[in-house]
Formats: structure tokens, C-alpha cells, sequence
């Protein structure tokens, strides 16, 4: 081995080991590594952050920016409403996410079937009062294993009939991948929905139902508009909904008077008022659901259109504030500073006047709707103190449709080749930046910038690895190790190596790889090289033991709360069940 391979080998070995050690967070880890690589002369210096800029990095950073427009525009909602019930046990609910997500991978890229139901199960867990790093794993290899079913559904499928098409003059077609990945995908994901979200690791099953345990529930109306499709229904009719987003309907408001135990049967008219009681992310479910306004919609459209960002804050008001004693209707906090109240919290005492028009008292909590760059001072002015910030945003439902065309649009040209991934969802993102789907105050707000360091640094060490000549030093160990083998024993190894090698390397980088490698063993047996090929294909997608060998896998690591050494608790048992499914169906499909 030369100097440079001892040093990166040397390099890989001690991040990885740090990382499952889990003393120091990942980014700083991995960045150190490749400051000293840098240092050593194993990295060039010109590339030290060629990573940064790497199509992996920018697709994981724009995925989470797509990801968060998706949620404000109410789309995450819409599947909400129509797939997914958090009152379903864990299990189900991943068996049928799992399925979702596989199917959709299957015809478009996984990272983008995950980008639009990564918040969807986010969501669908905060309903249910348990963590997301229960699901999110389940639903990233989910969407992976679906990925291997269609020349589209992921990158090392494309490669590989390029490949293909380079050395045997014929690429393989759409579906030449669906026997071999649709029996693995089928198998793997019985294996994630039965068996492997079990193996999770307790800590985060432990804090499962806090995320939502100090959440307010608010007192709070919201009108029926003109041309509203409630208009004619019973007030009961609305229940069901109310259900499903967490909301309980208290009662009915009609030319300024309240109606409670009489309102159920009351038919809604326009201009009606909903008077509930509700969480701020239930109550803005339940509004985006039913199209219905917030109480001041008049005031509220005003501060849309002179506001580029509205944000929900909450406020506890102490004995001295400004508006202890009075209402916020008095003191003009519409028009002063162009903010509406949503919603009052009074420790479960109900509120029998109309919210804007309640006088407010000391240890009440207010729910307000603000321009997001005067939150701050509103809470000033009223002599308020902010509650943490828990990330509360504002749903423009106007705009759900506008937001699923643009990302189904985009995701479309990419996945016909027409367009590059990076770029489409870049074009998405300058999309909702425009049509204010996504408020240019908040873009990077939802970048998980320890996972960009992460990707950045590992990224310049792996293709350092493979231009000293590291990957080839491995193929030819490979290639001397298998010597003498039977033909499906030579295909096995390549299928475990090839896997290994996409566990640490890009996904993509390892498809580059190993495909010239499976041909040239197949040639050497005298054999086809196609059923080598459909082994790189399906090992180089199945990335299940770290965060960084899959976007996918790299796409959770933040919002699931995991650490690097999680990964591979469900991710080994499912490596061995893909190889143990797989080479049957192989020798199968493409016989050797």
C-alpha cells in the first residue's frame, strides 16, 4: 500500500470508530478528518471542499428546504387527512408508510418520495405523542428498498445501464430491474414493518410523548368565509373532522352572541364563527382542512399582504405586562403593530367572550399571529414573555396545489432524465421563494447544517480514497480471494463488498466502481456479466448500516434524533436478508 492509501485507510477507520463511539457529534468528527487528510497530503488541497459543492450535499440541503415549503403549503396535511391515522399502532403505521413509500420510490427518485413523506410522518407522530426516530428509519429504507425496482428509482440503477451500455452495446430497460428488486423490496419491507423498527435502539423509545407534553391548548375561533363548503352543515357534522386534526368544538359565535350546548345542531352560515379548543399546530391543521379563516380575517389578510413572513408565537403574560387587564382588541394590537390573537390558554378555565375581545389576565397565554420579523417586539410591547420556541409556522393553504405541482413537476423531468435532480429541486425552491410558499426569512431555517458538514467532509475522503487507488487495492483482493470459487459464491462476495463499499462511500461512487468490476470477473468465469450487474445494482443501493452511505439515511439523521451508530441495529439484519433473498432471485431472473 502507498503512503496516501495507509493514511486514508487509517483516517476511515478512526472516524468510524469516534462515530460509534458517539463521544464527539458526527460533523465535528468527520470535518477533523478531513482537515487532517488535508494536512497529511492524502487529500489535494483543491478538493478539500469539493464536498460542499457535491450533488449529494446540495440534494439533502434543498431536500429539507422542499420538505418544510411542502408542510407550510398544507400539502403534508392534504396526505395526512387521506392516508395516514395516528390513532393506528406503530407497527401499522409503518407497515402501510412503508408501502406507500415504496411504491412511490419505485417510479419516482427515493430521495424525493422521502422529501415529500418525511414530514408527513413527522407530523403523523406528533399526533400520535411519540418521537419520529421511531418511524423515520422504517420510512428511509423503505424508500430505498422501492428504489430498486425501475431504471429511474435510484442513481446506481442508472449508472449501471450506462455502464452496461458502454461495454455490452445495450443499456437495460425500464423494468429489467423489477423481478430481482420487487421480490428484495417485498421481502425487506416485511422485514422493516414486522421485525426491524423493534430494533430501534430503547433511548428514543423512552422519550417518545414528551415533544408534545408542555403544549398549550387555546381557546380560539375560526370563520366560515364566503363560498365555504361548510356553509348548510350542522355544526355535529364537523366533529369527525375536529377528530382527526386533535380540535374539540366547543361552540358557535353569530352576530357577536355565543352559542355552546346549542350549537349542535345549528346549521353553519357564513360569517359564523367556530369557537374550539385546540394546540397551535392542531388548530392550524383544522383550518387548512376545512379552508376556514382566523377570527380576524379581515386584519389577517392585511398583514399578509404587507408582511413577506407570518409566524405563530406564544406568550405568557406576567402581572406587569401592558395588556394584563385589558383586551388586545382595545389596546389596537391590529392595527398598532398589525398582529391578531388566536387563541388564550387560562390554565382550562373556558372563555365565554369572543378571543380578541377577552380581557386578558396574568398567566394567561396568548396565541399570536405576527409578522415574522416584529415577533420579538410585539412580545416587547405587550409586556409579554416569548415561550420557547417550538418552530410553530403558519399553513398557507392557498397555495397546497401550487406547492404539489411545482415538486411533482420537478420530480417528473428529473426522473425522466430531463432535467437534473439538484437543479429541479432548486428550481422548487426559488418556486416557493416566489409564490411565498416558503418565506425568504425562514430558507435556511431548515437546513440541518451538522449533516451538510457531515456529507461536505466525508465526501472529499471517499473520492480521495478511490483516485490513491484504495477501491482498486480492494477489487484486486477481491478478485484473488475469489479464485477457484463457484460462479454464485464469486457473486455473493461482490454482493457483501459491493454493500460494505456503499455503507462508506457515496452510493453513487460505488456503482461507478463495482460495475466494471463485476464485468470483468464475469468475463473471467466466462459467464454473463448481467447477473453481476444486477448484484452491484441492488448492493450499491442498499446503504443500511450508516448515515452517509444513502441520502436517504443522511435526510433523517437530524430529524430523527439518531446517532451514527444506530444505523446498523436494523440495518445489518436487513443487509443479510437483501443478500439471502436476492442471489436466489438473481440466479433466477439472470442466469448465469
Amino acid at each position: 500500500m502507498t503512503t496516501d492509501q495507509i493514511i486514508l485507510f487509517t483516517l476511515f477507520g478512526a472516524v468510524f470508530a469516534l462515530l460509534l463511539w458517539g463521544k464527539w457529534r458526527y460533523d465535528l468528527v468527520a470535518f477533523t478528518a478531513l482537515m487532517v487528510g488535508v494536512v497529511l497530503g492524502a487529500v489535494p488541497v483543491e478538493d478539500a471542499f469539493s464536498g460542499f459543492g457535491h450533488p449529494a450535499t446540495l440534494i439533502v440541503a434543498l431536500v429539507l428546504v422542499v420538505s418544510a415549503g411542502l408542510v407550510r403549503s398544507g400539502a403534508v396535511y392534504l396526505i395526512t387527512r387521506t392516508l395516514v391515522d395516528s390513532t393506528r399502532s406503530l407497527g401499522a403505521h409503518i407497515a402501510i408508510m412503508g408501502g406507500i413509500g415504496g411504491v412511490l420510490s419505485a417510479f419516482m427518485n427515493n430521495v424525493a418520495a422521502l422529501a415529500l413523506l418525511m414530514p408527513v410522518d413527522i407530523q403523523t407522530a406528533r399526533k400520535a405523542g411519540r418521537l419520529p426516530g421511531l418511524s423515520l428509519m422504517p420510512l428511509s429504507f423503505a424508500t430505498i428498498l422501492g428504489g430498486m425496482v425501475t431504471l429511474i428509482g435510484t442513481p446506481p440503477n442508472i449508472i449501471i445501464a450506462t455502464i452496461r451500455e458502454q461495454s455490452l452495446g445495450e443499456p437495460f430497460a425500464m423494468f429489467d430491474f423489477a423481478p430481482v428488486g420487487a421480490v428484495t423490496a417485498v421481502a425487506g419491507l416485511a422485514f422493516v414493518a414486522l421485525i426491524g423498527w423493534r430494533l430501534i435502539p430503547e433511548q428514543h423509545e423512552a422519550q417518545a410523548g414528551e415533544t408534545d407534553r408542555e403544549t398549550a391548548q387555546y381557546i380560539a375561533e375560526l370563520t366560515v368565509p364566503e363560498g365555504s363548503k361548510q356553509i348548510g352543515r350542522k355544526v355535529r357534522e364537523l366533529y369527525e373532522d375536529g377528530d382527526k386534526a386533535e380540535v374539540a368544538i366547543l361552540g358557535l359565535v353569530r352576530g357577536g352572541k355565543r352559542m355552546f350546548g346549542t350549537a349542535r345542531e345549528k346549521t353553519i352560515e357564513a360569517g359564523d364563527a367556530l369557537v374550539l379548543e385546540a394546540t397551535p399546530d392542531a388548530l392550524d391543521e383544522f383550518r387548512a382542512a376545512l379552508s376556514l379563516d382566523f377570527s380576524d380575517a379581515k386584519r389577517e389578510e392585511m398583514i399578509r399582504a404587507d408582511a413577506e413572513g407570518l409566524t405563530v408565537i406564544e406568550v405568557v403574560v406576567p402581572i406587569n405586562a401592558r395588556v394584563a387587564g385589558k383586551s388586545c382588541q382595545s389596546l389596537g394590537l391590529a392595527w398598532r403593530h398589525r398582529t391578531v390573537v388566536l387563541g388564550i390558554s387560562r390554565r382550562g378555565r373556558r372563555i365565554t367572550k369572543q378571543v380578541r375581545k377577552t380581557v386578558v389576565e396574568p398567566g394567561d397565554i396568548l396565541l399570536l399571529l405576527a409578522p415574522a420579523d416584529q415577533a420579538e417586539d410585539v412580545a416587547n410591547w405587550l409586556g409579554a414573555l416569548p415561550l420557547a420556541d417550538r418552530g410553530l409556522a403558519v399553513t398557507n393553504d392557498s397555495k397546497t396545489w401550487l406547492a404539489i405541482g411545482l415538486f411533482a413537476g420537478a420530480v417528473a423531468l428529473a426522473s425522466f432524465g430531463l432535467i437534473y435532480l439538484p437543479i429541479a429541486l432548486g428550481l422548487v425552491v426559488v418556486g416557493y421563494v416566489l409564490t411565498r410558499v416558503m418565506p425568504l426569512s425562514e430558507l435556511y431555517d431548515h437546513i440541518e447544517w451538522p449533516v451538510v458538514v457531515l456529507l461536505g467532509s466525508m465526501i472529499p475522503l471517499g473520492s480521495a480514497l478511490e483516485s490513491s487507488g484504495g477501491t482498486e487495492l480492494i477489487a484486486g483482493a477481491l478478485v484473488g480471494l475469489t479464485e477457484g470459487l463457484p460462479a454464485w459464491m464469486i457473486l455473493t462476495v461482490l454482493m457483501v463488498v459491493t454493500m460494505t463499499l456503499s455503507d462508506v462511500l457515496n452510493n453513487t461512487a460505488t456503482a461507478i466502481v463495482a460495475a466494471p468490476i463485476g464485468i470483468d470477473m464475469a468475463q473471467r468465469l466466462g459467464v454473463s456479466p448481467d447477473p453481476f450487474l444486477m448484484a452491484v445494482a441492488v448492493a450499491a443501493s442498499c446503504a443500511f448500516l450508516t448515515p452517509i452511505g444513502h441520502k436517504n439515511n443522511t435526510l433523517i439523521l437530524g430529524p430523527g434524533g439518531y446517532g451514527f451508530g444506530d444505523y446498523w441495529r436494523m440495518g445489518l439484519p436487513l443487509e443479510i436478508l437483501v443478500v439471502a433473498v436476492s442471489i436466489p432471485a438473481i440466479l433466477v431472473f439472470w442466469p448465469l
